[in-house]
C-alpha cells in the first residue's frame, strides 16, 4: 500500500466547525481513520482513547478522527466525544491515505470479539437512553476498515496502520509506543 512520505499541509473542519491543521506545528497529529458513526467497535476505541487523553496530550499528540458519516450523523452518534471529529462522507481523505472498504471487515473472526463488546456496550446505552439506537443501515455503509497515521509537525508519516478487520487499529499503548520511538527519532 502506498502512501506519501510526508502529508501535505491542509486545515481540516470538526464537526462543531472548528479548524484543525494538519499537520500540527506543534504537535504530534495522530490522524485516525473509523468506519461511520455509531459504529460499535469504533466507539469502544473512542472511549479508549478519551480515557487516557491526558496521557495522550502528555506525549505530545492531537487526536484528529475521520470518520465516513457525514457531520450530522456524527453529531447524533458520537457529538459528545472531546476529540477533533471530521466528517468525510465523500471519502476524499480515505482515498488519499489509501483506507479500503471490504467485506473481510465483519467477516474476519479476529473482529468479532470487538464486535460483540461494542455491540453490548451499544445496547446498554440505548437501553439506559444514553444514546440512539443505530440505524439498520449506516450512512456510506458498514464495511469500511479502521487505519492510524502519525504524523510529525512537518508533515513526515512517522508510523502507519492500515486495519485488515474492524477491530485492527492502535491501542492507546501502541500509540504511546510510536510517539516515544518518533521522539527518539527526531
Amino acid at each position: 500500500m502506498s502512501l506519501p512520505a510526508t502529508v501535505s499541509a491542509r486545515t481540516l473542519t470538526t464537526v462543531t466547525g472548528a479548524s484543525v491543521p494538519v499537520p500540527d506545528p506543534d504537535r504530534l497529529i495522530h490522524l485516525q481513520f473509523r468506519r461511520f458513526a455509531g459504529c460499535p467497535i469504533c466507539n469502544l476505541h473512542l472511549r479508549s482513547i478519551v480515557l487516557r487523553r491526558s496521557e495522550i496530550a502528555a506525549a505530545g499528540i492531537r487526536e484528529v478522527v475521520v470518520f465516513h458519516s457525514g457531520a450530522a450523523e456524527l453529531r447524533k452518534y458520537v457529538g459528545d466525544v472531546p476529540l477533533d471529529l471530521i466528517a468525510d462522507p465523500g471519502r476524499t481523505l480515505y482515498r488519499e491515505f489509501g483506507v479500503e472498504s471490504a467485506p473481510r471487515a465483519l467477516l474476519d473472526p479476529r473482529a468479532w470479539p470487538g464486535i460483540v463488546r461494542g455491540v453490548a456496550a451499544e445496547l446498554r446505552a440505548v437501553l439506559r437512553h444514553e444514546k440512539v439506537p443505530l440505524r439498520g443501515r449506516p450512512e456510506n455503509g458498514r464495511l469500511g476498515l479502521p487505519a492510524d497515521f502519525l504524523i510529525a509537525p512537518g508533515g513526515s508519516v512517522l508510523a502507519a496502520k492500515h486495519g485488515v478487520h474492524a477491530d485492527d487499529q492502535w491501542s492507546v499503548d501502541e500509540l504511546l509506543a510510536h510517539a516515544e520511538r518518533a521522539e527518539v527519532v527526531r
